[in-house]
């Protein structure tokens, strides 16, 4: 595979300049689709502007730690996908990757404690032995849990090592956000399901969409910063 793309053929959800250079760095196949996820070079030198070229990327991650969900990450073509969380111990910045109003690639500076949670949405399930369950997650992590969850439902986790620590199911009432679709980006209070379609409350009013676009992020509150 080609380590570029043309930047007029990137992702819509890509903030970048698509006429400054014809080329720009092609994610490495991870666990994110290319739409919700970019390579780390061109984040740190694009998005959060900690290079000005992608050489001195490669020096920083050479050289220093760049953790992403508590795992050094030395690959500049590494995909981050969303709700990664992207961590310079040496320098005291934490983010997080999100979607802004537009459903677009974006970045939320958090705070050391909120980097060591992560929600992920289970997206299939494996049942083992003694109880135990695989869980396969949107990022495409494997967990092995005895927690009881649903396909659909997210997992909030403690990050390195993916512990978790709360269920949170796909129901009504429940804080939902959008992940594709024309409300990406967009949150609200789930109100309703039926078969692939579902219900949300956002700005005093019901929004009709896809089921396959909910992500649960919480009870009456988001468990993690979800806004750019």
């Amino acid at each position: 595979m080609k380590n570029h793309l043309k930047r007029i053929a990137s992702p819509k959800t890509w903030i970048i300049n698509r006429k400054e250079n014809k080329f720009i760095l092609r994610p490495t196949p991870g666990g994110h689709p290319l739409d919700n996820g970019m390579p780390l070079g061109v984040i740190m030198r694009d998005m959060l502007k900690l290079a000005s070229v992608m050489s001195e990327v490669k020096k920083i991650l050479n050289n220093k730690e760049v953790l992403v969900d508590g795992k050094r990450r030395k690959d500049h073509g590494f995909i981050v996908g969303l709700f990664d969380v992207i961590s310079l111990p040496g320098l005291k910045k934490y983010y997080r990757l999100v979607l802004d109003s537009k459903g677009r690639i974006a970045f939320s500076e958090i705070d050391e404690k909120e980097s060591k949670l992560k929600l992920s949405k289970v997206t299939g399930k494996t049942a083992l032995k003694k109880g135990n369950v695989q869980f396969n997650l949107h990022d495409g992590k494997n967990i092995v849990a005895n927690e009881k969850a649903k396909v659909g439902d997210s997992l909030l986790l403690e990050l390195p090592k993916l512990t978790v620590k709360k269920v949170l199911p796909l129901k009504e009432g429940m804080r939902v956000f959008l992940t594709k679709g024309n409300h990406a980006g967009d949150s609200g209070t789930l109100k309703g399901l039926k078969g692939k379609e579902a219900k949300y409350f956002a700005r005093e009013q019901e929004i009709e969409t896809s089921k396959d676009y909910l992500f649960v992020v919480g009870e009456k509150e988001s468990e993690i910063k979800i806004g750019s």
